[in-house]
């Protein structure tokens, strides 16, 4: 007999604030680094996309029912790929940094949009459609801000009593991905943390059913 998901010991809940936690990591790492180099960036997006393939893997089990865990795994795929291809110390590249966030910001939101308007016009609930739309529209809007990114810029400034500093395009993109994952962290908290509405507990059979 199958497990109802009311009988399911994770639920989507368990996905967003798992998901919430890996992308707060991300966002403090990039915040408090005092280099937003393209190692460094990669570093920090490599170990943020095998985590999050890690949940979406063990999430596409023990959250979603059989018909249900295409989404889920191809967002593991994706960010599985993106975070192994990431984690290759010869390829830390400013060019690269750009081409696989980009690509997977792109890839996985489109993933997110698809999903999310696919089960809200299914009328499913579980797989919580409204809050999967929003986070990928922010990955789409991670992958436009990359793109319009120079990487070439570069703008040298001084600040009086600290020294010289030069602001560049890396830097800003490093900045830009510390920023999704923080504003990601943030609504993904907010959802696994909010009050849901009962799940309709299906009623046990009759006697009369039964024989």
């Amino acid at each position: 007999m199958a497990t109802s998901s009311s009988a399911r010991a994770f639920d989507v809940r368990h996905l967003q604030l798992a998901r919430a936690l890996f992308a707060a990591i991300a966002a403090v790492m990039v915040t408090f680094s005092s280099d937003h180099s393209a190692a460094v960036g990669l570093a920090v997006f490599s170990g943020f996309a095998l985590a999050t393939a890690l949940v979406f893997a063990l999430s596409a089990w023990l959250v979603f029912p059989r018909g249900e865990r295409a989404t889920a795994i191809l967002l593991a795929v994706v960010s599985a790929v993106a975070g192994m291809a990431a984690s290759v110390p010869s390829w830390r590249e400013t060019g690269f940094f750009f081409g696989i966030v980009i690509s997977w910001a792109f890839v996985s939101g489109l993933i997110e949009v698809i999903a999310a308007v696919r089960d809200r016009r299914a009328g499913r609930t579980a797989a919580a459609p409204r809050d999967g739309l929003l986070i990928g529209i922010l990955t789409l809007v991670l992958g436009v801000a990359l793109i319009i990114t120079n990487p070439q810029f570069s703008l040298g400034y001084a600040i009086e009593g600290a020294g010289s500093f030069t602001l560049t395009g890396i830097v800003i993109a490093v900045g830009l991905f510390g920023g999704y994952a923080a504003v990601v962290a943030v609504f993904l908290a907010i959802a696994g943390f909010s009050p849901r509405r009962p799940e309709p507990i299906p009623a046990a059979p009759t006697e009369e059913a039964v024989s």
